[in-house]
């Protein structure tokens, strides 16, 4: 029997043979403190909001379970991109090597024997772009000042290339997850060729900076993207974690032939909701399973974008005694 690493990677490469299917992020052990995840926490608390290191006005509601940015005609930053620099001051996070080090050490704590190191990227390129914008602004600005929108988009992209840089260094990780939504359920949030224009040219040297240093790459958008599958390919992404069942995952799975593996597929807003019930939340699973699991390279987990990140008790628990379920009758393992 693998363990669970490596069941994991032998899920991701191309011609791995794992032995059952992976349970959610049963390999994954998220680094998620840093200096530059600390530095970009919003000071926001429940019931209030706050801002973070580059000026976001953030909101906390007491009934949601976590923050989000808060956009209102006052709060927006940037209102006009024709002269965004004159709005924005992109905070530049470069930090030495001692501020690393308490980090390290919890990070070499980790057994690489057992689970993969993973340092946290969050708020991607565009969810940068409409978080500095505004939706509506991160959508009609490309299309309105398609120079200076793409300049935006360097200065945004090249800080994030040098946080990674430095995650990179200082934490050698083996994965990296990145997190940006670029579609709803139904359709991407533009056109695919706006998407290549703006958003994929900062994605191609970033991952290429994640692959030249043989770390993988975890991109989270729970989304339909496949109008834009191909790409994913091109970009170097190992891992589409929160791929939505809205997209066609096993015609996907034909498609791709073991270039990218999939994880996600079990639907967050019908099992993590106050009236489900266990029957719904295992028939959820096990379906997943089922009708992904013989397809290959894909990896059962609700698409949210992280572990343990269900809204209501024992929802992920369920879930993963589903998958063990599953992994039992049709692997004996």
């Amino acid at each position: 029997m693998l363990s669970k690493k490596e069941n994991f990677l032998e899920t991701v490469k191309k011609e791995g043979a794992p032995d059952r299917l992976v349970d959610q992020w049963e390999a994954v052990e998220l680094i998620y403190a840093d200096p530059i995840n600390i530095a970009q926490m919003p000071e926001v608390k429940r019931g209030g909001t706050g801002k973070n290191n580059w000026g976001m006005t953030m909101i906390w509601p007491e009934d949601q379970p976590t923050w989000a940015p808060y956009h209102t005609e006052e709060t927006i930053l940037v209102k006009d991109v024709s002269t965004w620099r004159d709005q924005l001051e992109v905070p530049v996070l470069d930090f030495p090597a001692e501020a690393w080090a308490p980090f390290r050490a919890k990070a070499d704590e980790i057994d690489r024997s057992e689970k993969l190191p993973t340092a946290f990227m969050h708020s991607g390129l565009f969810e940068r772009l409409h978080g500095v914008m505004g939706f509506e602004g991160a959508l009609t600005g490309m299309l309105e000042f398609p120079e200076e929108y793409l300049d935006l988009c360097k200065a945004i992209g090249d800080e994030r290339i040098r946080e990674t840089a430095q995650m990179i260094e200082y934490l050698d990780p083996e994965m990296i997850l990145f997190h940006d939504d670029w579609g709803m359920k139904h359709s991407l949030f533009m056109n695919p060729k706006h998407w290549r224009k703006f958003i994929k040219p900062h994605y191609v040297e970033l991952y290429k900076l994640c692959r030249d240093a043989d770390v993988l790459v975890m991109h989270h958008a729970d989304s339909f993207l496949e109008p834009i599958a191909e790409d994913l390919v091109e970009l170097g992404i190992d891992i589409w974690q929160g791929a939505l069942p809205e997209n066609d995952i096993p015609k996907l799975q034909e498609q791709f032939a073991g270039r990218l593996t999939m994880m996600g597929g079990i639907d967050a807003s019908l099992v993590d909701r106050a009236d489900t019930t266990e029957a719904v939340i295992r028939g959820e699973a096990r379906r997943a399973c089922a009708e992904y699991g013989p397809g290959g390279h894909f990896i059962p987990c609700m698409t949210y974008g992280g572990p343990d990140s269900n809204i209501f008790p024992n929802v992920d628990a369920t879930v993963s005694d589903e998958i063990g379920l599953y992994n039992k009758d049709t692997y004996g393992i």
